[in-house]
């Protein structure tokens, strides 16, 4: 691994290009938070896949990607004068030492759970911090992910079940309710208990410590590897997926599935 002066001289050639850029590229030179905002976005989720994926070399990569995309935003910025690179790290590193009085200060704490009972009062004492406990869920985090913020950040002061066994009948209690609003054909009020019904479900993964995205992202993976096993093998013999049967396709499925657990 690399020493701290190396590492600072690599942060400080970034920079340097960047600035370069900036100003000999049209492209780069052209660029602004609104023209750079969609492709921030993909860069996450091309970091989220490698992440899932355990690929330390992607993973390096796209996190460069990123670090590219937070740096050019400090850019833009400097050039109007509103802040620059540096801002963004003291600010960043500010709000750290302030969120870890039990590193920083005088406060005791002992395991993750005890820092994390303390983290949301420290968030509302901030100068900058949130106006309440909730207001710090960002409104355009996808629901399934944003649930179970809210969860967590209600938790965190004391609204929770006191044994997790009880969200169990919560569960239930909503698939009933949704039970019934299907049979009536009442898309409306499904489309409400349907909503309540994952929530209760995504409340019922927080307090097993399963984060609800993470468990439905590798679902989705083992669906589409089974899903791509079945059309090889149809592809193999001639014969389009519509041709067959449900029975010959389950048969390919369960194949596939076997292949995943020998290898796990």
């Amino acid at each position: 691994m690399h020493t701290r002066e190396e590492q600072m001289a690599a942060f400080g050639r970034l920079l340097d290009v960047l600035d370069t850029l900036r100003e000999k590229c049209p492209w780069d030179r052209k660029q602004t938070n609104e023209s750079l905002r969609p492709n921030t976005i993909e860069e996450t989720f091309e970091l989220c896949d490698a992440l899932m994926k355990n690929d330390p070399h992607n993973i390096c990569k796209e996190l460069g990607d990123v670090l590219l995309h937070v740096c050019f935003y400090a850019k833009i910025a400097s050039e109007t004068d509103q802040f620059d690179i540096a801002d963004v790290c003291n600010k960043l590193t500010d709000k750290l030492i302030f969120r870890h009085p039990h590193v920083y200060g005088e406060v005791k704490a002992e395991s993750a759970g005890e820092v994390v009972q303390n983290w949301e009062q420290i968030k509302l004492k901030e100068k900058d911090g949130n106006r309440s406990v909730l207001s710090g869920v960002p409104e355009a985090l996808p629901s399934l992910i944003k649930a179970y913020r809210i969860q967590d950040k209600a938790r965190n002061v004391g609204f929770d079940w006191q044994k997790r066994e009880d969200v169990w009948q919560k569960v239930k209690e909503e698939l009933h309710e949704l039970e019934v609003e299907l049979a009536k054909e009442d898309k409306e009020k499904s489309t409400d208990e349907f909503g309540d019904f994952l929530f209760s479900l995504i409340n019922a993964g927080r307090l097993y410590h399963i984060n609800p995205d993470n468990a439905l992202e590798r679902t989705n993976r083992k669906f589409i590897s089974r899903f791509n096993y079945v059309e090889q093998h149809s592809i193999k013999q001639g014969r389009p997926l519509t041709d067959m049967s449900l029975e010959e396709m389950d048969q390919l499925w369960n194949e596939a599935k076997e292949i995943e657990e020998r290898k796990e």
